[in-house]
């Protein structure tokens, strides 16, 4: 029986040589309204000229980012985007290649760690590598449990890929599929373009005894680097920046469901915990991780009041496709309420 009611109806640059982007950039500010005169056209022609001056006044710099390619690159200067699509589009455009080369991002690291995989948002003072598509790999796997031990993320441009692998999951005994691979078919069928809560359904879904195969494709790695554990335990805090610290500042870019680019202070404490605990929950109930879907969840509670308010809002939110269980939203409802008290109490 469920507890409510809800209606019926988601810098370690080594080298510091500089590509710019030829591209154009756009005031960060809102234009100011039109200014109306009953006077002459000279006073108008005046009140116009001041308007412009005053918004010219207005303009913001534009946001700059420095990027490079993981396995090495000189270093690019990346500017006017507002989401992550439109990200990988200028860095595909500075590098001059392919937008669809570009696996994922981690910020202030070459190496694939998950733990600095860009999501929902940058630091404004974030280093930016953007890591290739490598070599492809097929493996054929027998699922010999409910489970397979891996949790999916996606780069929120249409690549589903491998975040965390269970210790002594079926996954994990099988040495060439790593953290990083891109899932790019399940039994011939193309999972690009799919999320990853679509893949992670899939997996799930074939029965226990049956043998399927994966295409695979890993990241490029340079020869000399690193790479995250395979379960994704906490990196060393040490940045990437050598003599630089990178990843450091108080502000953060977040892209926001609604295609556009916010700039927010980082989260406060609680914010931090609500978002980790209900990213655990989408990790246990569905096999995915992924900040800025439970960032969206986590704004979706705030300033609610009860669980009913809060499965209401995501009921008429984009998140209504994910079909959420009542029992899920009462779980998340518990992590957000959590956190709140965590808050409370510092």
């Amino acid at each position: 029986m469920p507890l409510f009611a809800r209606k019926s109806t988601k810098n370690n640059p080594s080298d510091h040589s500089d590509i710019s982007q030829d591209s154009k950039r756009s005031s960060m500010s809102g234009g100011n309204s039109s200014l109306h005169s009953n006077n002459s056209s000279n006073h108008s022609n005046n009140n116009n000229h001041n308007h412009n001056n005053n918004n010219e006044l207005d303009k913001k710099p534009p946001l700059i980012f420095h990027c490079q390619l993981a396995h090495g690159s000189p270093t690019g200067l990346i500017t006017g985007f507002a989401s992550v699509r439109e990200l990988y589009k200028k860095i595909a455009e500075c590098f001059d290649m392919s937008e669809d080369d570009i696996l994922f991002c981690t910020l202030n690291s070459h190496k694939v760690d998950m733990t600095r995989l860009l999501g929902g948002q940058i630091g404004l003072d974030d280093f930016i590598f953007a890591h290739r598509k490598g070599r492809p790999k097929e493996i054929e796997i027998v699922k010999t449990q409910d489970a397979l031990g891996l949790t999916i993320t996606d780069n929120g441009a249409g690549y589903a890929f491998i975040k965390r692998i269970k210790e002594d999951s079926i996954i994990d005994r099988i040495e060439h599929i790593a953290v990083g691979d891109h899932i790019e078919k399940l039994n011939g069928v193309n999972m690009v373009g799919k999320r990853h809560y679509e893949v992670a359904r899939m997996l799930k879904d074939i029965a226990t005894g049956e043998t399927f195969t994966l295409r695979l494709v890993e990241p490029i790695r340079s020869g000399f680097q690193g790479i995250g554990p395979r379960s994704q335990s906490r990196a060393s805090s040490s940045s990437a920046g050598g003599g630089r610290n990178y990843g450091s500042g108080k502000e953060t870019l977040r892209f926001k469901a609604n295609g556009n680019a916010q700039i927010e202070p980082k989260f406060d404490e609680a914010t931090t915990a609500g978002v980790e605990a209900i990213n655990n929950l989408l990790e246990s109930f569905m096999g995915i991780n992924d900040t800025e879907l439970a960032s969206q969840i986590w704004d979706l509670g705030d300033q609610k009041s009860n669980s009913m308010d809060f499965a209401e809002a995501i009921d008429n939110s984009d998140l209504e496709s994910f079909g959420f269980t009542d029992d899920f939203i009462i779980e998340l409802w518990g992590a957000i309420t959590d956190a709140r008290r965590l808050s409370t109490r510092n």
